[in-house]
């Protein structure tokens, strides 16, 4: 990465010397109302209806996040659950889950190809190549099909500016955390170009065994072919390696030994995604675009998640696993946007074909656990250890590819003045050749849907605007659900492996009305959204007393909330922002277990555990006279009470929790200091426990109060230096 760095150093002082950085602060208010995921290409907020928003550039660059979630979160309706190390869980419209229920896209296109889903992939993207971040909440499957339910994260990368731009900085933290970072580019003629690299690394931290470390290079290349037709190219690659620490229980949560019970867990990964688009304009109501794209991704795990204990069978003795998840995507996306002049009509369409070979494959290991004193029956783990691994003991081992296709269209028109009404709709098929080696069968599974979306948006005036929609989610289990045994069977057990071959895909109708107001000459804003969404076979996580998963399909689910935001900013100085969300997830049809002996079998009306009822975040930002270039801000992060199993025995209180941020600005440097934890909060981002009478509480453990450090420069110099020369 060094070699990276210096490259872009010499880069950015070499196409700095040509003109001198500008800023054009107008354009950046005007992009702020403008969204491109809702509808696939750019559209106002008064003409988009569905909860949908935006984080800025300033928002970005003025957070100064180590992890993305830092960002994220402060998007109302929204939680991105820090697991450590960039890992991390989601909710959006939905409990903390690690299920498919969310799509990540990267400048429009999925991260990951449907049907290998996985809750970290926004650990593979480099904060420092970020320009803007849009959310949309609730399903959009009639435009990006399966896994866009309860939300879709859009984040957008940085385009070839048009004037010369370099900057470098460092970023550290007290508890063994540093990144170096560095950006460039410039459009010279007809070729812009932007280069981004990170690369992190924390060591010694306040959990033991938590190191990671991280290295990203995203490079961005766009030629003009002409007034109407463009080629960009764009890539990215990464390496991450990090520790798994892991959960705590409870006597060490509350005393603060952060003391991992393992030493040998870890995730790692290596990325590569690549695209080529042709776009083209063929007039000033029409336009197109085409995509071809590659992915090559490698995960491997010896996760924490997977170790098997349990308290009364062999206290001493548990299980663990290794495994791996390798594959490669190739596709190509198409689309075509045409205005028309009757009723001011806009159509949307396009087409999506993607092959991804994957192979997967999962072993037993034996573990020792020693345990810390207590009753019996009701002790915990101190540390484990590795016994003896098992290669030929699999838990899961296939190879797959998986095919999909899909078609999606969107019209949208004006039948009276101030009124839009927008349809659309999308017909997915994913097909799954599969080869199974744990029962040596072969054969296909097919899983297809077509999805449906109406709205509409009422702007009676330029201060308030109202809309409502009904659109459809869609979601098939994952194939690493599919061909994974079910606790019990395969592996060491003796019993015969048995498999998830008949979990259903998950269905969603999601009702929603909302709208926005503005007042005070756009000082005040408030946004709003209610939404009511019913799901039907949706995967569910159940926690078993040994902490392996069983995987079950819901009957029935309900969602229901209210979404709110609001702004205020009485003068250039003081700014202030409040975000949050109160929501309610039910189960409606479910039985946790067919075995008469089980003392609870219905699950009928009971809370879904990991769904606090309050969360919100909210920042008031300062930006004094008396010293301009001055920036400060506190940020309050809610997360209410919810329960820590299925069968609702036992809560988790939730957390307030306040975040300091300062920056200043002289000349070219900047410096800042960040405050995450300000009042040294005890506190949890996740606490689970198994749906067992005297089940323990585990806990996934945050920071304490941590103090982050970071200094940016950017260059800007008139003169041609000797390198530029040499480099012509």
């Amino acid at each position: 990465m060094k070699k990276i760095y210096f490259a872009l150093f010499i880069i950015g002082q070499c196409v700095l010397a040509q003109n001198k950085v500008k800023q054009d602060t107008t354009q950046s208010q005007e992009l702020d109302n403008v969204f491109i995921t809702a509808n696939r290409t750019a559209t106002l907020r008064k003409e988009t209806p569905v909860a949908i928003s935006k984080l800025t550039a300033k928002t970005i660059n003025e957070t100064k996040a180590i992890a993305v979630y830092e960002i994220i979160n402060k998007t109302p309706g929204v939680l991105m659950v820090n697991l450590g190390n960039e890992q991390h869980m989601m909710s959006i419209r939905q409990p903390m889950t690690t299920n498919a229920y969310y799509l990540y896209l990267e400048d429009g296109l999925p991260i990951r190809p449907m049907g290998i889903f996985n809750h970290n992939a926004l650990l593979e993207i480099n904060q420092f190549n970020i320009q803007s971040i849009e959310v949309v909440k609730g399903p959009v499957s009639s435009l990006y099909g399966p896994e866009a339910v309860g939300g879709t994260i859009n984040l957008i990368s940085q385009k070839p500016p048009v004037d010369p731009e370099f900057k470098f900085g460092v970023q550290a933290d007290n508890y063994g955390y540093r990144r170096f970072q560095a950006a460039g580019g410039a459009t010279i003629g007809k070729v812009g170009f932007h280069i981004a690299g990170i690369s992190s690394l924390q060591e010694n931290g306040w959990m033991t065994y938590s190191d990671y470390n991280k290295d990203n290079l995203n490079a961005r290349i766009d030629y003009n072919i002409s007034s109407s037709t463009r080629l960009i190219s764009n890539t990215m690659y990464g390496k991450y390696y990090s520790d798994m620490s892991g959960t705590v229980n409870e006597d060490a949560f509350n005393n603060r030994t952060y003391q991992s019970t393992s030493n040998f867990t870890y995730r790692k990964s290596d990325a590569l995604r690549t695209r080529l688009t042709l776009e083209h304009d063929w007039n000033s109501n029409s336009s197109s675009y085409i995509t071809g794209y590659l992915r090559d991704n490698k995960l491997g795990q010896n996760p924490s998640y997977g170790i098997r204990w349990s308290p009364t069978v062999n206290p001493t003795t548990a299980k663990g696993e290794v495994n791996s998840n390798n594959f490669k995507s190739y596709g190509a996306i198409g689309q075509h946007t045409q205005k028309f002049d009757f009723l001011n009509t806009k159509l949307v369409a396009g087409a999506l074909y993607d092959y991804s070979p994957v192979t997967y494959w999962s072993y037993v290991i034996d573990l020792k656990a020693n345990l810390n004193p207590g009753e019996a029956g009701k002790q915990t783990v101190s540390s484990y250890e590795i016994v003896a691994q098992h290669p030929d003991s699999k838990l899961a081992d296939y190879t797959a590819d998986i095919f999909n296709s899909a078609g999606y269209a969107q019209l949208s028109f004006n039948p009276i003045e101030k009124l839009i009404i927008t349809v659309g709709g999308r017909y997915d098929n994913m097909k799954v050749n599969y080869n199974n080696a744990l029962d040596n069968s072969t054969g296909s599974k097919v899983y297809d849907k077509m999805t449906f979306k109406a709205g509409a948006n009422y702007n009676p005036t330029e201060f308030a605007g109202f809309y409502g929609n009904y659109s459809q989610g869609f979601a098939p289990p994952g194939i690493t659900s599919i061909f994974r045994t079910k606790p019990g069977t395969g592996g060491t057990t003796g019993v015969p492996a048995d498999f998830y071959y008949n979990l259903d895909p998950a269905t969603f109708n999601n009702y929603e009305v909302g709208g926005w107001l503005s007042f005070f000459e756009n000082k005040l804003n408030f946004d709003y959204a209610l939404y009511y969404m019913e799901g039907k076979n949706e995967l569910l996580n159940i926690k078993l007393p040994d902490n392996s998963t069983d995987y079950r399909s819901a009957g029935e689910t309900r969602h229901k909330g209210v979404e709110f935001g609001a702004s205020y900013r009485p003068s250039k100085q003081i700014n202030i922002r409040l975000g949050g969300t109160y929501a309610q997830h039910t189960y409606i049809d479910f039985k946790l277990s067919d075995k008469p002996s089980d003392p609870v079998q219905n699950l009928d009306g009971k809370e879904m555990p990991a769904a606090p009822k309050w969360s919100g975040n909210s920042e008031i930002s300062y930006y004094p006279n008396w010293l301009p270039n001055l920036r400060t801000s506190v940020e309050w992060q809610l997360v209410g009470s919810y329960y820590q199993d299925q069968i609702n025995t036992v809560k988790y209180s939730g957390y307030n929790l306040f975040n300091a941020r300062v920056g200043y600005q002289w000349k070219r440097i900047e410096v800042y200091g960040n405050v995450l934890n300000l009042t040294d909060k005890l506190y949890a981002y996740n606490v689970s426990r198994a749906n067992t009478a005297n089940a323990q509480p585990t806990y996934t453990a945050a920071a304490p109060r941590t103090f982050v450090f970071g200094i940016q420069y950017n260059f800007s110099l008139k003169n041609k230096s000797f390198f530029c020369h040499r480099l012509k």
